[in-house]
């Protein structure tokens, strides 16, 4: 594992991206952990699961914590797709992308709703996260 991100499995956008990175991880280098687990506080007691359900959160292999786009393009980088998103951390790009993720992320629910038909999701929207 690389990455381990900590996402909101209630957002259906969220729970589609994830599923989407899952599906090109061939090789397991991203292991994702929904913030609304029964025992998420337990097995992750140094991440501030209120914050984490603000700005999306991963931890690499060597314990950094990443916060926002950073997590976002950490994961598509390790993928091998979606070069792209690397455009959202150059200089000029970077304030405007976080404050518009900050947004976003404030009103997923919101957004899911408009986009999907869903706010939030019921079971059939979880990821099966794979334990090690």
């Amino acid at each position: 594992m690389e990455l381990r991100i900590f996402y909101d499995g209630n957002c259906p956008l969220c729970s589609a991206e994830m599923r989407q990175l899952k599906a090109r991880d061939p090789n397991n280098l991203i292991a994702l952990e929904d913030l609304n687990a029964s025992d998420f506080s337990e097995r992750f007691s140094h991440i501030d699961k209120d914050y984490a359900n603000t700005i999306l959160h991963g931890e690499t292999a060597t314990g950094e914590v990443l916060l926002g786009l950073d997590v976002t393009c950490k994961a598509w980088a390790l993928t091998g797709t979606r070069a792209w998103i690397q455009l959202l951390r150059l200089p000029v790009i970077k304030t405007v992308a976080d404050w518009c993720y900050l947004r976003f992320a404030k009103h997923r629910y919101r957004i899911s709703y408009l986009l999907t038909g869903k706010a939030r999701c019921d079971d059939n929207c979880q990821i099966p996260t794979r334990r090690r």
